[in-house]
């Protein structure tokens, strides 16, 4: 089976999610024009990590999504990245919504890993689970940006059946090679597709600076060869069809998952 996916490496205006939703629609009405069955957008897309600006923000979160799900319904494309809105317990949260090509939220996950360095920790509530959703494709994970460091994020995906794992980022250019390595490594490691889709140019961080983003997003295949990769500093839109065979292909041939052994790893 075939899955047409377009990746939409962006310079986020920060704490304008008008602007970002014009942008968006734009590049979602192109993928939805060259056939793609989804599109992915980066991490906080809708408003970049403005601290001041993102509680307020944060509140008016059901408008943004009422206005994706418009997007996915009327280009008839499903629409993945995340965007702040308010967990079960009122609190902001960047939270990745994977959207249906009907306009409904099929997949909704709480980002589990808060990245300290840029005091996420301090302005955002922690996810509380996993999320795989069953897709026309297949079984699909999301993830964002520090998820990549955390190799038992996506064997878990793995192991529930996930062929694709899409990987929503804002990843600093200081550590693109690091952003390159990982995407790689986690797709051989669990023989799937890793979508990554980073952010490009730069965002002010108050009294941290102003951090530049690294983009190079890019689908990496189950044997880890670039389908499509993006440059470092340019928005684009790239689009790829790819293979979800390959994965069955490769995994009957080096048999990784089978050949754990989890009775083992937890020992002294």
């Amino acid at each position: 089976m075939n899955m047409t996916v377009s990746i939409a490496q962006m310079d986020v205006a920060a704490a304008d999610p008008e602007a970002n939703l014009k942008k968006g629609e734009a590049w979602i009405a192109e993928a939805a024009r060259r056939g793609s069955h989804v599109i992915c957008m980066p991490e906080l897309w809708t408003t970049g990590f403005d601290w001041a600006e993102n509680s307020r923000l944060a509140a008016d979160h059901e408008r943004v999504t009422e206005r994706i799900g418009g997007l996915a319904d009327r280009y008839r494309i499903w629409i993945g990245g995340s965007v702040l809105a308010l967990d079960d317990d009122g609190r902001p949260a960047n939270t990745f919504l994977l959207f249906d090509d009907r306009g409904r939220v099929a997949g909704r996950y709480g980002k589990i890993h808060l990245f300290g360095l840029i005091h996420e920790d301090e302005h955002l509530a922690p996810g509380k689970a996993l999320c795989t959703v069953e897709t026309p494709w297949g079984t699909v994970g999301l993830s964002l940006c520090y998820d990549i460091r955390f190799p038992e994020l996506f064997r878990s995906y793995a192991l529930r059946g996930a062929r694709v794992i899409f990987t929503s980022a804002a990843f600093p250019a200081a550590r693109r090679r690091h952003w390159r390595t990982l995407l790689r490594a986690r797709a051989i490691e669990n023989q799937l597709y890793m979508i990554g889709v980073n952010q490009t140019g730069g965002e002010e961080l108050g009294a941290d600076g102003t951090i530049l983003y690294g983009g190079c997003s890019a689908i990496i295949d189950p044997w880890g060869e670039t389908v499509v990769e993006a440059g470092q500093a340019a928005e684009c839109l790239l689009t790829a069809t790819i293979d979800l065979g390959r994965v069955d292909e490769i995994r009957s041939r080096i048999k990784v998952l089978q050949d754990r052994r989890p009775d083992l790893y937890e020992r002294g």
